[in-house]
């Protein structure tokens, strides 16, 4: 027999809409009372009708996560912190890879949220930037959040100061002694490319050391994308003493080459990235980069739009903070 919200409200000695607003996760009810709800809710192994709150609420609890990310680490990491938050909150989710060059891009986004009766969106860049999108979506009232928007314009979602973190990566590599310092941008399309490129020339301003425009390679946040740029930076007729890629899946490429041509790392040339994915504690040696709290940078983007799809006066852009770790990759520069 199916457990009722009814049966709820009698084991914990409040009323229907108390317990209604305690699954909502509504703020106007003491903890006591939310807590006394819970255990009940618990105890019952309660689990809401979701025709019923979709009746109830005119909403369908469904929120979907778009993206179009060729690093897959990143994409399951985005993914855990949205599906820990829709259930906590008791919402369903979708997942829709997308081609950001699609010319019926939009459109297609216009008849996904139709279809599926969606309450809202999560944008990863590089959707974040599509001005043209977020446009389209403030007309149609479809309310969204974004991850790492490059252009904060009073949204809501979520920020990391990508810029200090990438001029804190070059300051760790001055302070190794490294002055001839590459730089393996990302995808054009994203905006955090924009930042960590700004963040890298930053760091080397900071240090007194000349911009070259030949230790800066064109990357796709992809491993074949660093291994590339490796290749380019080694035929240099001087080479770098480190490359700091812009995310880890580049400099995972960057190492393979180095350790085909027989280089030490970090004897001969350091690595860094940028993330923190799980693959830089899996290569040799550890590699050091930023720590981008992926997953908690999704979580509470998905709470943002939440919020926001229950009252659209709320909502925020909420800025994370990042880290830098040090590990195996990064050394002193030869010969200091």
């Amino acid at each position: 027999m199916r457990v009722r919200i009814e049966d709820v409200a009698k084991a914990a000695g409040v009323s229907m809409k108390t317990v209604s607003r305690v699954l909502n996760n509504e703020p106007t009810v003491r903890d006591a009372t939310r807590e006394r709800v819970q255990a009940a809710a618990k105890a019952l192994n309660y689990r809401p009708d979701p025709s019923a709150r979709r009746l109830a609420g005119r909403r369908s609890y469904l929120v979907a996560l778009l993206y179009d990310n060729p690093s897959a680490s990143y994409v399951m990491e985005a993914l855990e912190g949205v599906v820990e938050t829709c259930q906590a909150h008791h919402y369903g989710m979708m997942v829709q890879p997308l081609d950001y060059t699609d010319p019926e891009l939009i459109a297609g986004i216009e008849s996904l949220v139709a279809i599926s009766k969606i309450d809202g969106l999560i944008l990863t860049p590089p959707l974040t930037d599509m001005t043209a999108l977020l446009d389209r979506l403030d007309e149609l009232n479809i309310p969204h959040s974004c991850i790492s928007p490059n252009n904060r314009r009073g949204g809501i979602g979520v920020t990391l100061q990508e810029h200090d973190a990438a001029q804190d990566m070059v300051s760790h590599l001055v302070e190794l002694g490294h002055t001839r310092i590459a730089h393996i941008k990302g995808h054009s399309a994203h905006g955090a490319s924009d930042w960590r490129l700004a963040g890298y020339r930053s760091g080397l301003r900071r240090a007194g050391l000349r911009y070259d425009p030949a230790l800066v390679i064109d990357g796709e946040f992809s491993f074949d994308s660093g291994r590339a740029a490796a290749e380019a930076l080694l035929a240099l007729p001087e080479r770098p003493t480190a490359i700091f890629a812009a995310n880890d899946d580049m400099a995972t490429g960057v190492m393979g080459v180095l350790h085909e041509r027989g280089l030490s790392i970090p004897g001969d040339i350091s690595v860094c990235g940028f993330d923190d994915t799980p693959i830089s504690r899996q290569v040799f040696p550890a590699l050091t980069t930023i720590h981008q709290p992926v997953r908690e940078m999704a979580h509470e983007a998905t709470l943002q739009l939440i919020k926001a799809i229950k009252d659209p006066a709320s909502g925020t852009l909420v800025q994370l903070p990042y880290a830098l770790q040090a590990r195996q990759s990064t050394g002193p520069a030869p010969g200091t």
